[in-house]
């Protein structure tokens, strides 16, 4: 029998500020492609053809306790990549004890910044939504993924999977 490794210890920094103890809850971006249908004449049936990654992917959604001035600061950003955020897990097999580091590092701006409810002597949270252009899932110090959406940067596993795309474009 295996257990799966858990979140145990997580942490998130903003432009490398700590929010220890004020993170509440990190909604990681995921992983989807655009693929759509694609039946050609004498084909029997439907296959789907990769037209890159979906439009849904580019968020991360984080949440903190209280008021943070400096993610105010941070609205209204003029490009793509103005900010760095960065994920760092630590997760567990409790038959084991086998740890695992997990780092999500995205660059991006803050779409929406949400107060949420106000009333004196109840929780406080912000709920932060932030869109990304860049994105590095490491695990155990391995890279995994790396998407640099402006820059046509799309590794996966050690694999650039638009060198050839690059290249018949001239760059």
């Amino acid at each position: 029998m295996a257990l799966p490794k858990k979140l145990k210890a997580m942490n998130l920094f903003n432009e490398g500020n700590s929010y220890l103890g004020q993170t509440g809850e990190v909604t990681l971006p995921k992983l989807a492609a655009k693929l759509e249908n694609w039946r050609g004449g004498g084909m029997l049936g439907n296959v789907k053809i990769d037209l890159g990654l979906a439009d849904e992917i580019i968020e991360m959604t984080w949440k903190l306790g209280g008021i943070d001035p400096l993610i105010l600061s941070q609205f209204g950003a003029a490009t793509v990549a103005a900010y760095g955020l960065r994920f760092a897990g630590s997760y567990q097999r409790d038959d084991t004890g086998e740890t695992s580091a997990v780092e999500i590092v995205v660059r991006g701006r803050h779409e929406e910044i949400d107060f949420g409810n106000a009333k004196a002597g109840d929780d406080t949270e912000q709920t932060i939504k932030t869109i990304w252009s860049y994105y590095k899932l490491t695990i155990d110090g391995k890279v995994m993924i790396e998407i640099d959406i402006p820059n046509l940067i799309y590794n996966v596993n050690g694999k650039d999977m638009y060198a050839e795309h690059r290249k018949n474009i001239g760059l």
